[in-house]
């Protein structure tokens, strides 16, 4: 059985590059939101997305209060730690302390990650400030290390 490349994720990553943020979608070039683009890339580099995302508002994780993208992360990639990960894992952060975690991105390099924001395209954009909000890395089932 072959494995995934980490170059061929990032690769895929980089190719939803410009597209537009839109809410709860997951078309390259059409829109897409962080979820979006992982399932995205997903869909590409590993096939059929395992579990159907169910519609969720933009203040999703504070009206909840779980885990819940946190636990969709565990079940369906592998832990990486945070202080470790490498290019094309999945990377989640996190952006109050005692707030469900609720932004991904891929990370491209140790510095640097596509990811999509809300109010712009998705973008490659240093880790930087990021950092101090990651919470969980994960790498794509598969994945050749």
């Amino acid at each position: 059985m072959s494995g995934i490349a980490r170059a061929a994720i990032v690769a895929q990553a980089r190719l939803w590059i410009g597209t537009p943020y839109r809410h709860q979608a997951s078309l390259i070039n059409v829109g897409c939101d962080c979820l979006g683009l992982v399932r995205g890339v997903w869909r590409a580099v590993v096939g059929p997305e395992p579990e159907t995302a169910p519609p969720y508002s933009p203040d999703w994780a504070e009206a909840l209060g779980e885990e819940t993208l946190a636990l969709a992360a565990h079940r369906h990639f592998a832990v990486v730690e945070t202080n470790s990960f490498r290019a094309g894992d999945v990377l989640l952060f996190r952006f109050r302390d005692h707030s469900p975690a609720k932004h991904l991105g891929i990370a491209t390099s140790a510095t640097h990650m596509v990811h999509a924001h809300g109010g712009a395209c998705v973008a490659e954009a240093p880790i930087g400030l990021w950092r101090k909000k990651l919470t969980g890395a994960f790498a794509f089932p598969g994945v050749m290390d």
